[in-house]
């Protein structure tokens, strides 16, 4: 296989020349230029870019811990990190995790070897205080509200419009609630705020009948509205954890021809516009790219985002 000592040898130009050439850095004289160039095409060398990189003490590649991409949630984080990314040149490798620790400290780990240059986590089982300990081998990043932990991170600010949503629901005097979380209230940061904000309001807590966990998709909501329409007493309003549930409890009422209950649901999907489904955007997109850019930029640093209320 060809190198670049090859390249050089063939050319007649010193390794530093045919190096400042293939890297554009430095000056390269016309002439030296066209005989490298004839030399590349004629022996049909390619640059080895991992060598390039590495050469240069970084490697362009963000690693993102995913557990699952179930939820939109993932989805639309994935998309801004992307879109940082590539504008900066660097390249993204998936990190499934389903939540297992033993998992994610090996993905810590790999970022301790240099498998890659930076580490988000979209979400995580680990506490903050173990990914923040490897902050010493490059940047990671959460993309929750770290509160007192000095970790890099970019986050939707979910509680006031959790309250504003609760406020709104208690205004339209809806008192028969459910509220569908993703995760379970001792997993989630987010099903907490969620219970927290409910409390604020209401002024009590929700009792156990009116929460239902581990909820993602279209149709575990349209298997919750075929549940729940079947109880006597009549559920009047549905709090869902994305869009796509909503969707599905919408479909199954509009099938039945069933009295529709209220329905909020939250990342503002093209679905939940269609349907004119009330909803809270969390704005996921503009938090990824921005923990894409601290991943690249290495700042430790905690950006919030506001998070908006859509009533519809």
């Amino acid at each position: 296989m060809t190198n670049i000592r090859d390249i050089a040898k063939l050319s007649g130009y010193s390794v530093s020349t045919v190096s400042r050439y293939l890297s554009h850095h430095g000056y390269v004289s016309k002439e030296a230029q066209e005989v490298i160039s004839s030399v590349i095409r004629k022996t049909d060398y390619m640059p080895n870019e991992i060598a390039r990189e590495l050469s240069n003490g970084k490697n362009l590649t963000i690693g993102v811990v995913v557990p699952h991409i179930r939820h939109p949630y993932f989805n639309y984080l994935i998309s801004g990190i992307t879109k940082s990314a590539f504008n900066a040149q660097y390249k993204v490798l998936m990190l499934p995790s389903n939540y297992n620790v033993t998992i994610e400290r090996r993905y810590l780990e790999l970022l301790h070897q240099k498998a890659f240059d930076a580490i988000i986590f979209t979400s995580h089982k680990l506490p903050l205080t173990e990914l923040q300990k490897y902050q010493k081998y490059g940047p990671v990043i959460c993309c929750e509200n770290p509160q007192q932990v000095p970790i890099a991170a970019a986050y939707s600010l979910r509680t006031e419009t959790f309250v504003k949503a609760f406020e709104q629901i208690k205004k339209n005097n809806f008192k028969k609630i459910i509220l569908i979380l993703s995760r379970n209230i001792a997993q989630s940061a987010t099903a907490q705020t969620t219970i927290a904000a409910y409390e604020k309001v209401f002024k009590k807590l929700p009792v156990k009948e009116q929460i239902i966990s581990n909820t993602f998709s279209f149709q575990h909501g349209y298997e919750i509205a075929k549940k729940i329409s079947l109880e006597k007493k009549q559920t009047e309003f549905l709090f869902c954890n994305n869009d796509d549930v909503a969707a599905g409890i919408y479909q199954y009422y509009n099938e039945q021809k069933l009295t529709l209950p209220g329905i909020m649901g939250q990342e503002n999907q093209p679905i939940g516009k269609i349907l004119n489904i009330s909803t809270i955007d969390h704005h996921l997109e503009t938090v990824g790219e921005l923990a894409g850019k601290l991943a690249i930029s290495g700042k430790i640093q905690q950006i919030p985002v506001e998070s908006t209320l859509i009533w519809r």
